[in-house]
């Protein structure tokens, strides 16, 4: 400010070291369409928190309903595959029981208690039932 002082005349130096003033704001109206709302800021972020605990909480129950629809099947899973081997162990005692009442000697023996008896190799004959013959 002081070159200003110096070298203009003093009408322009005046002009230069006076306080600037601030701008004036003009205020508008708001339009009737943005009304604002009455509630605080406070309760809005209450309530948001109260709908977040409330989603969470829902969230929570579901993966706990999931984990028990989980646990009853393991359960099932767990009892047929008991079942299974019960049956297994039975199908294998069964084929042993076949088995044994499918044997030559047993048969033989049950043969000789009804009167039968075993042909001889000499009384042994074949038939020949291809159809070469016709």
């Amino acid at each position: 400010m002081a070159a200003v002082d110096w070298f203009a005349h003093p009408g322009v130096a005046e002009q230069i070291t006076a306080p600037a003033k601030r701008p004036v704001r003009r205020t508008t109206k708001r339009p009737a369409s943005s009304v604002r709302s009455r509630r605080k800021p406070t309760q809005r972020r209450l309530r948001s928190h109260i709908v977040w605990m409330i989603l969470f909480a829902l969230l929570l129950s579901g993966v706990v309903a999931v984990n028990v629809a989980v646990l009853r099947a393991h359960v099932a899973v767990s009892r047929l595959d008991q079942e299974r081997a019960k049956l297994q162990a039975r199908n294998h005692a069964l084929a042993l029981e076949l088995s044994a009442a499918s044997s030559p000697p047993r048969i033989e023996r049950a043969a000789r208690q009804l009167g039968f008896v075993q042909a001889s190799a000499d009384d042994t004959s074949y038939l020949d039932l291809t159809s070469s013959g016709r």
